[in-house]
């Protein structure tokens, strides 16, 4: 009988072993579930504030985005405000560029030509494109001018050297625009006699500059 009790506890020890044994293991694999989710998470909320933050999130865009939200600047240029809504090195775009600006009374663009077609609608407001359709000849010579208005839209061909005015001293003038071919590459005139020759070039240009140095440095 003596051996029979003694055979009983020493089971009784080894089942409460084996099942502290089991417990401890269900905890263990409960830590690592846990610890796993809280990595998962922690991963996704850093992937998404690197795409929200960097000002060149070429991947990891949402389809469909707030424009409200999206980044503006005027990028030195006192009176502009400049929005990328989608462009070739901030989005990845390869044929097609589209921005919305908007120009404070009295702003102006500079004198410039570009290899690209533009297209322009204007959202608000009223203003003068000034149009120089002589690429051919040693310079841009005086320009045409066209009042341009709300829901009005026009087209400025490659290579004419123009000039966008907010003529209108009451109110903004906000237009968008669809570029071809980008990054544009900008030759910008002091006056409208400079010669096509002495034309500078600006590339990148302002809001390209960013993004151009951070796909050189990926490209490298």
């Amino acid at each position: 009988y003596y051996c029979i009790g003694e055979i009983s506890q020493k089971g009784d020890a080894w089942r409460r072993r084996r099942f502290h044994a089991h417990r401890r293991e269900r905890e263990r694999e409960r830590e690592m579930a846990e610890l796993t989710v809280i990595l998962y998470m922690l991963t996704i909320s850093l992937f998404t504030a690197t795409v929200s933050a960097s000002p060149c999130p070429a991947n990891g865009l949402p389809l469909v985005r707030n424009i409200s939200e999206l980044p503006q600047d005027n990028y030195g240029r006192p009176g502009l405000s400049h929005i990328t809504i989608a462009g070739s090195l901030m989005h990845g775009l390869k044929e097609v560029e589209i921005w919305l600006q908007t120009f404070a009374p009295g702003t102006r663009t500079p004198i410039h030509r570009h290899s690209c077609e533009e297209v322009f609608v204007v959202l608000k407001g009223s203003g003068t494109l000034y149009l120089a359709s002589n690429s051919h000849a040693k310079s841009p010579g005086k320009p045409e001018e066209f009042r341009i208005f709300s829901n009005s839209t026009f087209f400025v061909p490659v290579n004419d050297a123009h000039q966008l005015w907010n003529t209108n001293e009451e109110e903004d003038l906000q237009v968008l625009v669809i570029i071809s071919r980008p990054p544009i590459k900008i030759f910008m005139y002091d006056d409208w006699l400079v010669p096509h020759t002495a034309a500078k070039l600006k590339f990148p240009y302002l809001w390209d500059e960013q993004c151009y140095q951070s796909t050189l440095k990926d490209e490298l």
